[in-house]
């Protein structure tokens, strides 16, 4: 995940020192920070710390106007900035999803950008061009990573700002690649020149809590930890 704010939902929040941390499951968990370099890193490390399988975790942006703030986003694909399809493992993902019978899911493709589709403009040109239902800078990384070491892949992403939603500036400001905190003074700075952005800003907040309760429903369902023997191995689509 790339928030230490993100991590939360999972339990205590970690260390951070660049190792990973053993929560009470056993789960081994790493806060990478934002953007795919990050997200690609923390994923290796994991790997190399003997981790048996690969979850994306966090928040998202929506693409599908059918997608409220606080659903959830389990995709069968995951699309990368250069156009590189990856399968999520098909019997962890259902399982996750049967666990959550009756929240908001979303399934279908959930497409990894560079930079943050602030706007709703772009958010609609990205769903008509990729069909993804959200959006997020960290999973397709995560996904690559998990193919090159046969490692089954998941992605668990929980909607903050929806299709109709541009982002503030000062959130897209305090949010920077390679952090993983929310940077307080640019956000405070970025709303002392840009005032009315307060109620979005706001908004946001209260569209964060809903998609953390999301999270933490599906880390409270016991359905997150795979059954490593029975599942399909993450691979890429021509």
């Amino acid at each position: 995940m790339a928030l230490l704010a993100e991590s939360q939902t999972l339990g205590p929040a970690p260390r951070q020192d660049g190792k990973p941390v053993v929560l009470a499951d056993g789960t081994l968990l790493i806060v990478s920070g934002v953007g795919l370099a990050a997200a690609a890193e923390g994923a290796r490390r994991l790997a190399a710390s003997g981790a048996r399988a690969l979850v994306s975790w966090g928040m998202a942006g929506g693409l599908d106007p059918a997608l409220a703030a606080g659903s959830l986003v389990l995709p069968r694909e995951v699309i990368s900035p250069e156009g590189s399809v990856f399968l999520t493992a098909r019997e962890w993902r259902e399982r996750v999803s049967r666990a959550i019978a009756g929240r908001q899911v979303g399934s279908g493709r959930l497409l990894t950008c560079r930079e943050p589709l602030a706007s709703s403009q772009a958010k609609a040109l990205a769903f008509r061009e990729t069909r993804a239902v959200a959006v997020d800078m960290e999973s397709s990384a995560v996904a690559e990573v998990a193919l090159a070491t046969r490692l089954p892949f998941l992605a668990v992403r929980a909607i903050v700002d929806t299709a109709a939603d541009s982002l503030p500036r000062a959130a897209v400001a305090a949010n920077t690649a390679g952090s993983s905190a929310v940077r307080i003074p640019q956000l405070f700075g970025a709303l002392a020149r840009r005032p009315a952005e307060l109620p979005a800003l706001l908004r946001l907040a209260v569209r964060y809590r809903a998609a953390s309760r999301a999270l933490t429903a599906v880390a409270r369902s016991g359905a997150l930890l795979p059954l490593i023997d029975r599942e399909v191995t993450s691979h890429a689509l021509p």
